[in-house]
């Protein structure tokens, strides 16, 4: 019964990890500048942890959040900006829902909104997987954001109905940012290893 390698109690360790994990994300995503540097981390935690069984989950957490910060803060502080942009404009799309030309815009605007919005749902677990420039980062999320539309639009969809079910229920940010990261993981770590030659793919499964 107290062998921690039962079934039981890996049971139990995963779901502290799932808890711990999504509160430590959220705590460090408060201060709006290092929200990037705790996505990448999280993501980065969820493929080392999660998928290649790695056990120091919070250590390798916080040693992700402090390697990323510095480049994080100045993704974060763009992505803000572009999400001020986005919902200011679909605020007035939706503002004009009242013609029938005002709702074929709000349609389309709505439809545009995936290709930023899932470029921005590539760049930071990018950047916890590739130690890259931040413009050449930021370039290459846009174009696999292009390259893997229908990835895009299905990853994109589901943080933006994460999102919106924390916000309307609070208590879903005990395991949703976890899980995100996790099934973002299953469609994104494909599409990164595309990109890689066979040294670059043992370096990528190697970083640290």
């Amino acid at each position: 019964m107290f062998d921690p390698e039962n079934l039981f109690w890996r049971i139990i360790s995963r779901g502290v990890d799932i808890v711990g994990l999504s509160l430590a994300w959220a705590a460090l995503s408060l201060p709006i500048i290092t929200c990037g540097a705790a996505t990448s981390a999280l993501y980065y935690t969820i493929v080392k942890c999660f998928r290649q069984g790695e056990r120091e989950t919070f250590h390798i957490f916080w040693q992700s959040f402090k390697a990323n910060l510095k480049q994080g803060c100045i993704l974060s502080l763009m992505a803000a900006v572009l999400l001020f942009v986005l919902f200011y404009g679909y605020s007035v799309m939706q503002a004009n829902w009242s013609s029938v030309l005002g709702q074929v815009m709000f349609v389309v605007y709505d439809l545009l909104m995936l290709v930023p919005l899932g470029m921005l749902c590539y760049l930071f677990p990018m950047q916890s997987r590739f130690i890259q420039p931040t413009k050449e980062l930021i370039m290459n999320s846009f174009y696999i954001a292009l390259r893997h539309i229908f990835t895009t639009i299905v990853v994109t969809l589901m943080m933006i109905e994460a999102a919106i079910t924390t916000i309307e229920y609070w208590w879903p940010i005990f395991f949703v940012p976890t899980l995100c990261a996790w099934i973002a993981s299953l469609f994104l770590e494909r599409i990164f290893a595309k990109y890689l030659s066979a040294d670059q793919k043992q370096k990528f499964a190697n970083k640290e």
